[in-house]
């Protein structure tokens, strides 16, 4: 039964795709307008390389934009626990933030920034900002104040408050936010590159659409999904290394 249970969602996925194919095989639907999952497969297997190639540069651009939200994020995420006042003053700016569609903003870069990385790595720092702050910031406030009462009473700095007991507690928190930004990060940089680039996935994908080459535009979208589990993948990884560490420490 347990088995059944796991192996549910692969069979649901398994079940649409089947009918997916049955359907477009069955009603002879041209390839413009829908491909099969077979032909999508199959571009894909063809244009591997070519799509390798622009998954490196919007790779490269996720990480980059992940790593300055994750750097600024703990900033501001500390000074947010530190300061209520600042807290107050910064969340309604944070959730305006994302009340604005990226889609919208990624021109303003543009045409502030340029057509090269700047505007594309911006683009990504602002979807995954908020989702790390946040929980990083949450995670920092539901400490218990017993502990930080113990730090206090050995007579404990406010750097050795945060070192010893807060930020290792925030941990969690901290990493369940990086799981939603490191999926958002390619979603941002594929936004950043479908308005102006010139290599891509995001490129890749609007000349695709251009030419009707629908069986490359899901086979494209077949890479960006892959790339978004690994880019979460590779948190969980850290995850796996970091908790237990600060575990035993």
């Amino acid at each position: 039964m347990k088995q059944l249970t796991k192996a549910a969602p692969v069979l649901v996925i398994l079940g649409l795709l089947v009918i997916w194919e049955m359907t477009v095989r069955i009603a002879d639907i041209p390839l413009y307008v829908l491909p099969s999952p077979s032909a999508a497969f199959s571009a894909f297997i063809k244009e591997f390389p070519e799509l390798l190639r622009h998954a490196g540069v919007t790779a490269a651009e996720a990480l980059v934009g992940m790593g300055i939200s994750f750097v600024i994020g703990i900033l501001v995420g500390i000074w947010m626990d530190a300061a209520p006042l600042f807290k107050k003053c910064v969340y309604p700016i944070l959730i305006v933030t994302q009340t604005v569609p990226v889609i919208v903003l990624a021109p303003i870069f543009i045409i502030y920034m340029g057509f090269g990385s700047a505007p594309k790595i911006l683009t990504v720092v602002l979807m995954c900002f908020f989702p790390i702050v946040i929980s990083f910031s949450d995670g920092l406030g539901q400490m218990e104040e017993g502990y930080l009462n113990l730090i206090r009473a050995y007579g404990g700095s406010r750097w050795q408050l945060y070192r010893i007991v807060k930020i290792p507690s925030a941990m969690i928190s901290l990493l369940s936010g990086l799981k939603v930004a490191a999926t958002y990060s390619i979603s941002g940089a594929v936004v950043g590159e479908w308005i102006a680039s010139q290599s891509g996935l995001g490129y890749y994908l609007i000349r695709a659409k251009n030419g009707y080459m629908l069986d490359r535009v899901f086979a494209c979208v077949m890479m960006i999904i892959l790339l978004s589990l690994l880019m979460n993948g590779l948190v969980k990884a850290i995850g796996c290394v970091v908790l237990p560490a600060r575990r035993r420490g």
